[in-house]
């Protein structure tokens, strides 16, 4: 999701820088973009590896629940703040025994992987909600018990229209300012 400019102590967030391979996939993407407003912009590989699908990520990336999947679940930081939650999700056809599944750092990102392995994203659908958090995102997040977070379920799909790669990504309300441009036409 995210990324894009500070707005007073706030953050807006952007998704297309996030979407698309950087130029020869070299660069990490959060860590240029916090850069370039004068922050420090690091994330944390929790969790890797094949895992049975939720339902919600069975939904989004339509296989059946349970089935097999890979998942990279990060902890991005701004300024060593915990900003986002975010976990990603790869049908195992695609995913399972690349750099996908493994909590190294993969160079270029997960988009530019993904573009080697020959599957490059064309459409994007997001859903944005906000909820109060449960107890182990209070902590991971740092934030207080009355403080709600939003909630943003992404699926991008091929030009096959396949699902190939689901996110939910949970970040603290008071910190985060949604921005969608959309050019018509």
């Amino acid at each position: 999701m995210r990324r894009g400019s500070l707005a007073g102590e706030g953050w807006i967030s952007t998704s297309m820088p996030y979407l698309r391979p950087t130029g020869g996939g070299r660069g990490d993407t959060w860590r240029e973009e916090a850069a370039a407003h004068g922050r420090r912009g690091t994330q944390r590989v929790v969790q890797a590896g094949e895992v049975s699908a939720p339902a919600v990520v069975a939904r989004l990336l339509g296989v059946e629940a349970g089935a097999s999947v890979v998942a990279r679940r990060r902890i991005m930081y701004l300024d060593e703040q915990p900003c986002e939650l975010t976990d990603s999700y790869y049908p195992a056809r695609i995913a399972a025994g690349t750099g996908l599944a493994d909590t190294a750092k993969i160079r270029g990102g997960a988009v530019a992987l993904l573009a080697q392995l020959g599957y490059v994203g064309e459409r994007v659908r997001e859903d944005v909600t906000a909820r109060m958090p449960d107890r182990q995102e209070r902590e991971l997040l740092r934030t207080g018990e009355l403080e709600p977070v939003m909630c943003l379920e992404r699926v991008v799909f091929d030009g096959d229209d396949r699902p190939i790669q689901a996110d939910l990504i949970t970040m603290p309300a008071h910190r985060q300012r949604l921005r969608y441009e959309l050019r018509m036409g």
